[in-house]
């Protein structure tokens, strides 16, 4: 199986964090979203991962070597932002005659069995993973009848359907799929000057082929600071890690602390992530995300993200305060 990863988008929603650093890899519960997302496709067999990349492409490239270097990647640059289907047209020539194709965006990690792929693809052409959201009018939407897709909406005034396309595609035959989005690229069937997917597959489904919206378990957006924040509580359900090295502190479930990092006469949790190379000191933190070597003392986080080599030093007060006083100190 050909696995198409576009990851060439400049995470905009992220900054600062998406300034210095590819967006897949900014970290979430104990881990970069690009980890989370490939460790779920080693399921399947036989892959290539074929990732569509910008200018930050050596640091995917370094990432996957050092951390999945058993798995065979391939490494393609969108000079020209044009949307992503045409970011996964770049993926054409190395996508030949009985190839099936996975194209996963990075903004959100799935949780769902992969490996269940042949048997929901047993009767139909694709999949067009999906997920059912009450506030539909955000989304591009899959209408059914009868189980299959019969149309695609794009942020439908009503509620014609609640079922919201992931980012996540399956097709059976891959070079097919190719020959279509060529076709559509021809066509110069664009939104705003850029091509999208859903344009496609209706030109797909016009000329007779069947696609399935299978649910997936969770949708797990990574794109805003505020969604990472509750991707990370998600994730961490079940999950009190503690690989570093801890000290005087209280630890309030869950927490994941990597080897490496180091805390200190603090109290953390609960949903607190503390990456790598890490020095937690003095300090009060809760529902956060601490990425590598960053230095937090004397401080007070809560719904709080860190960037790398971050150093945040608070001071701590000296206070005499008499009966029915009421301090607020609002940050």
């Amino acid at each position: 199986m050909k696995i198409i990863l576009p990851v060439a988008g400049k995470g905009t929603r992220l900054r600062p964090h998406t300034h210095t650093k590819a967006k897949s890899l900014v970290h979430v519960a104990g881990k970069t979203v690009l980890e989370h997302i490939v460790s779920r496709l080693l399921v399947l067999d036989n892959i290539e991962l074929i990732f569509i990349t910008d200018e930050n492409g050596q640091q995917i490239e370094a990432y996957m070597k050092e951390k999945f270097p058993q798995v065979e990647c391939r490494y393609i640059v969108q000079k020209d932002r044009l949307g992503p289907a045409h970011a996964v047209s770049l993926a054409g020539p190395h996508i030949h005659e009985g190839d099936d194709v996975l194209v996963v965006f990075n903004d959100t990690i799935f949780v769902t069995e992969l490996n269940r792929i042949p048997k929901l693809c047993a009767d139909c052409d694709g999949l067009i993973y999906s997920k059912e959201v009450e506030d539909y009018q955000r989304f591009g939407v899959n209408v059914l009848r009868d189980g299959l897709i019969i149309d695609m909406v794009e942020k439908p005034d009503t509620p014609i359907s609640k079922l919201a396309q992931v980012g996540l595609y399956y097709l059976k035959d891959g070079r097919r799929f190719m020959d279509y989005i060529g076709a559509t690229i021809a066509a110069g069937d664009t939104v705003k000057g850029e091509y999208y997917l859903p344009a496609v597959f209706m030109r797909m489904i016009h000329d007779g082929a069947r696609f399935r919206a299978p649910e997936l378990d969770e949708w797990l957006d990574c794109g805003k600071p505020e969604t990472l924040l509750e991707t990370n509580r998600y994730l961490l359900r079940g999950r009190h890690h503690t690989h570093g090295e801890v000290y005087n502190s209280v630890l309030i479930e869950p927490v994941h602390i990597a080897k490496g990092a180091v805390v200190r006469n603090s109290i953390l949790g609960p949903d607190v992530s503390i990456a790598p190379g890490c020095v937690i000191e003095e300090a009060i933190i809760k529902d956060s995300i601490i990425n590598a070597n960053s230095h937090a003392k004397d401080s007070i986080l809560h719904y709080s993200i860190l960037g790398d080599n971050v150093s945040l030093i608070g001071s701590p007060r000296k206070m005499s305060i008499g009966d029915h006083s009421v301090i607020v100190m609002e940050g």
